[in-house]
């Protein structure tokens, strides 16, 4: 468990700079693994001044702040759409049609998160 936490940590981390790799669920799956296995880790990574606020609200419902969900959406759309214009040439329509989707399918997702005071000063999830 040590080592897939360990995996789903780094994949998190790589989404954190990587638009569509998703960043929450990783973290997500990192803090199950290393429950199992590091107490030393997951205190660790729930304590990380990078996303340990973040993940400690994602995972206790605790919501997010509206300002975090709006840079968060923000930046979502951008990435897709230079994804979509500027880096897929060609007759490649159909990833604009996927790129489209996924940015729909995570748009919802954070619209349905619960909405928090803008108390918070995590960085926005990427």
């Amino acid at each position: 468990m040590l080592i897939c936490g360990s995996l789903a940590l780094g994949l998190g981390l790589l989404g954190i700079v990587l638009p569509l790799l998703p960043t929450t669920p990783f973290l997500v799956l990192a803090g199950f693994c290393y429950s199992r296995s590091s107490r030393r880790l997951y205190n660790w990574l729930h304590g990380n001044p990078l996303f340990g606020e973040y993940l400690r609200r994602y995972v206790n419902k605790e919501g997010i702040p509206l300002r975090v969900k709006v840079i968060t959406i923000a930046l979502l759309w951008l990435s897709i759409l230079i994804s979509a214009f500027l880096l897929i040439h060609g007759q490649q329509w159909f990833i604009r049609i996927i790129l489209l989707f996924i940015g729909i399918g995570v748009s919802i997702h954070l619209l349905l998160i619960r909405t928090c005071d803008g108390g918070s000063k995590y960085p926005p999830p990427v």
